[in-house]
């Protein structure tokens, strides 16, 4: 179901000028497709759409199509790492990152957007994130990544 309002949601944009999640809304209930505000909303995030300002002046929404359209994050995630993580350890193939009281989820969020494919999980405390990894192999390889992010 989710794969398939995507798909419609990036046929639609294609097709039409839309310029608000309502419009969206109503052009995938048009579609044959209900959805909810939140969950178009959480699938234009994923979909990594952006406004572009159309010919005639309006924006709407579209895919971004070049890697220069899309957001490059690694500053913030470096920024965040050097702000908030303490301290990176291994317990076999689970890596064990400290951060400053309150700062868990954010450090998190910033590994789960990392998209690391020997990760299987995160698990974010309020001072203490539990990554689990496929192997201790790929969990060493990580917190040396983690360690270097720091320095």
């Amino acid at each position: 179901m989710k794969n398939e309002r995507q798909l419609q949601i990036l046929r639609i944009i294609a097709q039409e000028p839309i310029e608000t999640q309502n419009q969206l809304i109503r052009a995938l209930r048009q579609a044959g497709i209900k959805s909810t505000q939140a969950t178009v909303s959480r699938d234009m995030r994923e979909l990594r759409l952006v406004k572009k300002l159309s010919e005639d002046g309006s924006y709407r929404y579209v895919c971004p199509e070049e890697p220069s359209e899309a957001p490059d994050h690694s500053g913030r995630l470096r920024t965040i790492f050097r702000e908030s993580v303490a301290s990176c350890c291994c317990a076999q193939n689970l890596v064990v990152v400290k951060t400053l009281p309150g700062l868990a989820n954010a450090a998190c969020a910033a590994i789960d957007s990392m998209e690391v494919p020997s990760m299987a999980g995160s698990l974010a405390g309020d001072d203490t994130i539990f990554l689990a990894m496929t192997d201790n192999a790929a969990a060493e390889r990580f917190c040396e990544e983690i360690r270097a992010l720091l320095r």
